[in-house]
């Protein structure tokens, strides 16, 4: 449902439930896929979508009428809502699909989610996202959404600011070599990149996994009192039958492996054992 320009905000923020960024991943001895019988949370840059949902709303106040998230995956996924939730969410979907099946593909979570918005009574405004999660690292569901929806979008982005009034957004992203600011009409697709300058609620451990200088904000630690409420707040159970989708993969796991060990190196004494080793090794120089 295209929203109309006189009423207030719908954010909608997907989020998915992967395996914890300090887990050692292990792969299964049959090779299909990685053991999944390890602590699980929010995918991180999920958290950072979340957290900018609820930025919005204290900068916009009023304006924003609702923020409810949204996420495809088993029964265990609904305590991911319940994360959302306590960090400042209202409501939540959960589109459970059964412990025994398969992870759902980028298209058909794309899928999901414009069915999701289509059912959305309110209509929805902003779709904010994580740009990638941190299990498959695809990065191509909010392209596909927004493909599926015809709606404009701002990917990797560092930098959200939102007129309510006039029903558009400045994004600022993350491209290489600089930044690149682009302004879009609501609705938009937003997918959330790690830029910011505050960095004190990630851990040590996440930042140096991540390779992270920045990040687009701060994702706040739920309190108690928060994660209480979360609760009682609402969250709508479907399936993807109620959606009339089909979350079959198309594409098959050959095999996974875990990347090969490094080979330990070697101690020279001098600069022609160095070209010995190198011609050994059948490296040769290269004529100007």
């Amino acid at each position: 449902m295209r929203p109309t320009a006189s009423r207030l905000l719908n954010i909608l923020v997907p989020v998915k439930r992967t395996i914890d960024y300090a887990v050692k991943i292990r792969v299964n001895p049959d090779q299909k896929g990685v053991d999944l019988n390890v602590k699980h949370s929010m995918n991180p840059f999920d958290e950072i979508a979340v957290e900018e949902a609820v930025r919005l709303r204290e900068k916009l106040k009023d304006a924003v009428k609702s923020i409810k998230v949204v996420t495809v995956g088993p029964p265990k996924a609904a305590e991911t809502l319940r994360t959302a939730l306590a960090m400042g969410a209202d409501s939540g979907i959960h589109v459970e699909i059964p412990d025994s099946a398969p992870a759902p593909e980028p298209l058909g979570v794309a899928k999901a989610l414009r069915a999701v918005i289509e059912k959305e009574s309110g209509g929805v405004d902003l779709v904010i996202l994580g740009k990638q999660a941190i299990d498959d690292d695809q990065g191509q569901t909010g392209q596909m959404l927004a493909g599926l929806l015809d709606w404009p979008q701002a990917t990797f982005a560092s930098k959200v600011v939102v007129d309510a009034g006039k029903k558009e957004a400045n994004v600022t992203r993350e491209i290489d070599g600089g930044l690149q600011e682009v302004k879009a009409k609501l609705p938009l697709i937003i997918t959330t990149d790690l830029r910011c300058v505050s960095l004190r609620s990630l851990s040590v451990q996440w930042l140096i996994l991540n390779s992270l200088h920045h990040s687009l904000n701060e994702p706040r630690y739920a309190s108690l009192p928060n994660i209480m409420k979360a609760k009682k707040k609402p969250i709508q159970k479907l399936t993807p039958a109620d959606l009339g989708i089909d979350l079959t993969p198309r594409i098959e796991t050959i095999k996974v492996s875990e990347p090969a060990k490094r080979v330990g190196g070697g101690k020279v004494e001098s600069v022609d054992e160095l070209i010995a080793k190198l011609k050994e090794a059948g490296i040769t120089a290269v004529k100007a």
